[in-house]
């Protein structure tokens, strides 16, 4: 039964969420039968390097949306599960999620994807914004 290092994990949350701090992501990351906070940064290339074909994990982004009137923090969960991973190890990450979602409780969007493509900053951004309500940049375009 997979396992969470709460301790650990919640520290790397709350690094990404507060404002005071340059930290952009966290990564979890299976490490045997447990989650644990394997990685936080500033710049989401970094993050991104991490989503490999062998690779399985939960991120947790901040990303800075807005328009001209107004910025703001938004978050994302995102779930990467990698061409390599076993069939058994895709359905078990879906039931080791509320694990981590008893950590990562407040994100604007949840991803879960498998294709580089679809770890784009640009992408990601671009779907933030869409549930992010107000977009006056849209009068300019």
């Amino acid at each position: 039964m997979t396992q969470i290092d709460k301790e650990a994990c919640r520290d790397a949350y709350n690094q990404v969420r507060d404002d005071n701090t340059d930290t952009t992501w966290a990564v979890f990351k299976y490490e045997g039968s447990t989650i644990v906070a394997a990685g936080q940064g500033t710049d989401y290339q970094d993050f991104k390097k991490l989503c490999t074909d062998d690779a399985r994990l939960f991120g947790f982004v901040r990303i800075t949306t807005g328009d001209a009137m107004s910025k703001r923090a938004k978050f994302t969960l995102i779930t990467w599960i990698g061409d390599k991973i076993s069939g058994l190890q895709r359905a078990k990450i879906s039931t080791d999620k509320a694990l981590v979602k008893e950590i990562v409780q407040n994100f604007a969007k949840e991803f879960m994807v498998s294709d580089p493509r679809e770890v784009d900053e640009d992408y990601i951004r671009t779907e933030l914004k869409k549930a992010g309500g107000a977009n006056y940049d849209a009068q300019a375009e």
